[in-house]
């Protein structure tokens, strides 16, 4: 049955009773519940924690420093079907035709595209964002009775530990003041013999990442309506073949095929408050290190001759680290 909350907007309760079973006070553990007008959710222990549900999502936080990704992703249309499958497969590592029936986490889902491509493919999906880039996601999956949004912190998430078949987080981590904290957090919900695929950015060479540090400072603080005409600067040169094959190797600015992926993609690279850089080998500890086994790095979506012998010797701004492994039964 659907009804009105508190903003106007319509609701399915049945839908969100399902989503606040699953869920837990991310402090204590306990059970919630939901109110019966469907505006907030209490912790059963002591009946006085409780959280705003907001146009049908649960708000454990507010947007605080990742305020640009709420922007970014409820601005900018950037899903496309096919490429975005074949980005999932590439940097998870696992095929969607594994996910049917599966309990699946997207940990740090931004507006919700691979969300969507694992709940079209049968998973029960949660997806999990500190911004409000969950309101997209929640647009864009609205067909899928199985995908379901939370506003949360991804190193308190309200969900029970090692309830998820497959996590996985894709280009997310590095966006926190700790990298290795947030990775443990959400190491957590792979339940033994389930599967971890974490994505992050690539530590380059020395002078890529001094020049990278350098602008960031400028950028970093500069107001979105004034950084943005920079990022359609970097979209412009971004198809331009004979620039974003040489001057995007110093200065980092998308060359993806679509315009506005170029803008999201390069005002992604230089708005966020927090980004660090990380290497295979101290990922992959991260991951032995959590009790995972049958580590891997995983190949870049790319390949070609120049390409592989860039990637080899981290001089491409932008690429990722990308590790995957099995939770030890």
């Amino acid at each position: 049955m659907a009804a009105g909350d508190a903003n106007g907007s319509t609701i399915d309760h049945k839908r969100l009773q399902t989503l606040v079973r699953g869920l837990r006070d991310p402090e204590s553990g306990a059970e919630l519940t939901l109110s019966d007008d469907g505006t907030q959710i209490t912790a059963k222990s002591n009946g006085t924690t409780a959280w705003p549900v907001i146009d049908g999502i649960p708000r454990f936080v507010s947007d605080e420093h990742l305020k640009s990704f709420g922007d970014q992703w409820t601005t900018y249309e950037v899903a496309h079907d096919e490429e975005d499958r074949a980005t999932f497969a590439a940097k998870t590592g696992c095929s969607l035709e594994e996910l049917a029936g599966r309990k699946v986490l997207d940990a740090g889902c931004g507006g919700g595209r691979y969300s969507r491509i694992c709940g079209e493919a049968g998973a029960a999906v949660t997806g999990a964002d500190h911004s409000r880039a969950v309101d997209k996601a929640t647009q864009l999956c609205a067909h899928l009775d199985d995908v379901q949004f939370v506003q949360a912190d991804l190193k308190r998430l309200p969900l029970a530990p090692a309830s998820f078949d497959f996590v996985f987080s894709i280009g997310v981590m590095h966006h926190d003041a700790d990298t290795r904290r947030v990775f443990d957090a959400v190491a957590r919900f792979v339940r033994p013999g389930g599967r971890y695929s974490v994505w992050l950015y690539r530590r380059n060479q020395w002078w890529q990442e001094a020049i990278n540090s350098g602008l960031r400072a400028i950028t970093t603080r500069t107001p979105a309506p004034l950084l943005k005409p920079f990022c359609h600067l970097g979209a412009v040169l971004g198809g331009t073949p004979v620039v974003n094959r040489t001057l995007n190797k110093v200065v980092n600015f998308s060359a993806h095929p679509s315009y506005e992926n170029r803008v999201c993609d390069t005002f992604d690279w230089w708005a966020p408050q927090y980004q660090y850089h990380h290497t295979v080998e101290e990922l992959t500890g991260w991951f032995s290190a959590a009790g995972f086994e049958q580590v891997r790095a995983l190949p870049p979506e790319k390949s070609g001759r120049f390409y592989d012998w860039a990637y080899r010797n981290s001089l491409l701004i932008g690429s990722g680290v990308n590790v995957t492994g099995i939770r030890s039964l």
